[in-house]
């Protein structure tokens, strides 16, 4: 029996997927093996010894102590896509929103409602100050081409616009999902020199923080409008509140909003809406599960932030799973002690992800507890764990 803590609420759709006769779900369970989570801070919480697995019902981890669930073979995984077209359904309407005024507009309109008979004549006099231009023919930079930069990048052509992408990362997948007429930028700061409107859509990393500065702000357009829907440190607020204040910028676009940017009337401040949707909850958590039970059950990881992908069909009864660090000669290591244990390997598949590798060694004969310890014991060997089919 597996034994899932909720840390969050989850989508009933996606709990309704763990069999009962195997799973037990509960948000108080003690000695979990994994952990299902949406935004709870899981930085200000022990995380039990028995857990193996972390899912995020979402794309960002920023809730999850990467680091020491690597240095515990704990497989932190995301749901990248689930929440896709609510962000580029978002994405689209801060387009409209940072160009027509539409939400000045419509606050002014509200101004008018004790003018009664007069509220007509008004607002013909009075809309020429909410003017702002069409989307068709102006030119969209979106950073990142990834589910959400894609779908943003296509829907932005059927608008009429000129789309440029930028993503040196970009996967084959995304490749084969983006519309020819999506032309590639091969700099950041070619980019951002063409761009009417700017979007992002890339994770926050050491490398990625403060992506849009002041630097990079001289090279945009005078009037260009950033529109940020993934992570607010991937913006330094000061620059663009600079160029905001200058003239440089016409508008920024956010769905993380502070003190200092909510007293901004050239920034939309959106309460963190982007997968605020029934549907991107349902699907982030039917993902986020499947990812879980795939892993607990057969060790195979998909859509893993710490680990790497890796996947194997079982074709024999009894599977090993080591995770380790990705240091020289670990595979022998492994592999020596289990032939010494006159244990026969039937397939077998490693790969690694940054400081770490994970192991599927699928072999013929059950693995005694005597010899998982020794290979627990191998210096580098993070977590190990037998599975029998």
């Amino acid at each position: 029996m597996f034994r899932i803590r909720t840390a969050n609420k989850i989508s009933p759709l996606g709990l309704e997927l763990f069999p009962r006769d195997r799973y037990e779900v509960a948000s108080d369970l003690p000695n979990p093996d994994a952990i299902l989570v949406r935004s709870a801070d899981l930085h200000q919480v022990e995380i039990p010894e028995t857990v193996k697995a972390i899912a995020r019902a979402g794309a960002g981890v920023n809730n999850i102590p990467l680091e020491l669930c690597s240095e515990r073979g704990i497989v932190v995984f995301n749901t990248p896509g689930g929440n896709a077209n609510a962000v580029k359904e978002l994405a689209i309407a801060a387009f409209l929103l940072s160009s027509r005024k539409i939400i000045e507009g419509i606050a002014w309109a509200k101004t008018l409602i004790d003018k009664k008979d007069e509220v007509p004549e008004l607002v013909e006099k009075g809309k020429a100050q909410f003017e702002g231009p069409e989307l068709k023919g102006k030119t969209l930079g979106v950073i990142g081409l990834g589910a959400i930069g894609v779908m943003v990048a296509n829907d932005a052509t059927a608008l009429g616009m000129h789309v440029i992408g930028y993503d040196p990362f970009i996967s084959v997948d995304a490749a084969w999902s983006l519309s020819r007429t999506v032309q590639k930028a091969d700099t950041l700061e070619s980019l951002l020199r063409q761009a009417d409107y700017v979007t992002i859509h890339v994770p926050l990393t050491e490398d990625t923080k403060g992506l849009i500065n002041a630097d990079r702000i001289k090279m945009m357009k005078k009037g260009a409008r950033i529109i940020n829907l993934a992570r607010g440190g991937l913006v330094n607020e000061a620059d663009v509140s600079v160029a905001l204040k200058d003239g440089k910028l016409s508008c920024y676009v956010t769905d993380f909003p502070n003190a200092e940017l909510l007293a901004n009337e050239r920034v939309i401040c959106i309460p963190h809406l982007g997968a605020s949707t029934p549907e991107a909850e349902d699907n982030c958590a039917i993902m986020a599960v499947q990812q879980l039970m795939d892993y607990l059950e057969s060790g195979n990881i998909k859509n893993s932030v710490n680990f790497p992908h890796c996947r194997l069909e079982q074709r024999s009864p009894f599977r090993l799973l080591v995770a380790n660090r990705n240091v020289p000669n670990m595979v022998g290591q492994i592999t020596s002690i289990l032939a010494g244990a006159n244990i026969n390997i039937t397939d077998l598949i490693n790969h690694h992800k940054d400081k770490y590798a994970y192991n599927i060694i699928d072999t013929e004969q059950e693995i005694a507890q005597d010899v998982l310890e020794r290979i627990a014991q191998v210096d580098g060997i993070i977590r190990v764990r037998a599975i029998k089919k």
